[in-house]
């Protein structure tokens, strides 16, 4: 994942949570581990500057409003779940440009893997 040039990045990597996303019955019902990776895109120099919170975005709040979506209403699809991390990444303000991995290490899938995941980009 390559952020677009000029811009500054922030990584929040590994933020766990368990839901019950799937497009099989038990998946919604016995539920699953699901990481989300976010990468985003911003100018970090006048944040830096006036080392200004509100310049940046909190990463902390970043963090548990992606919990929020892992645990919230059960979507079929990772990719959709994907989305909701992106919209919220694009509702901060200083935010430009993000990546959003969605992984779902315990899918039911009937050979040996140790991951799946889901990547999408998008630009304001």
């Amino acid at each position: 994942m390559t952020c677009p040039d000029g811009l500054d990045r922030i990584d929040l990597t590994g933020i766990g949570g368990w839901g019950y996303h799937g497009v099989h019955d038990d998946e919604r019902e016995n539920g699953q581990r699901f990481v989300v990776d976010v990468s985003l895109g911003l100018n970090l120099s006048a944040a830096a500057a006036a080392d200004d919170l509100g310049l940046t975005v909190d990463y902390g709040d970043l963090a548990e409003g992606v919990h929020e979506v892992i645990a919230a209403e059960p979507l079929q699809l990772i990719e959709s779940v994907a989305q909701r991390v992106m919209d919220l990444c694009l509702n901060y303000p200083p935010v430009l440009w993000a990546s959003v991995t969605v992984h779902k290490p315990m899918a039911p899938i009937e050979v040996a893997f140790t991951d799946v995941s889901v990547t999408i980009e998008r630009r304001k």
